[in-house]
């Protein structure tokens, strides 16, 4: 029997989701990408974590930057426009 998962509901562990905070971290084969403070939907039980599209893709123009120079680590935080 499948169950449905409501909107507000975490489809893994049920949870209720809420609006906060992520951190992303992208292993570039040479080095680390960390960046903070990313606006995500939060699961308050087990903590995963959904990023909207246009967030996502200001996340993936951070990490082509951070790629392009070549840094074994870089830790950032996405500033809010």
């Amino acid at each position: 029997m499948k169950t449905a998962t409501l909107p507000d509901r975490c489809p893994l562990c049920g949870g209720t989701k809420k609006k906060g905070k992520a951190t992303v971290t992208v292993d570039l084969g040479f080095g680390v990408v960390v960046v903070r403070d990313v606006p995500a939907t939060v699961c308050a039980q087990c903590g995963a974590d959904w990023i909207e599209d246009a967030i996502a893709e200001r996340v993936e123009d951070i990490v082509d930057e951070a790629r392009k120079k070549h840094h074994l680590v870089e830790v950032t935080t996405l500033l809010a426009n």
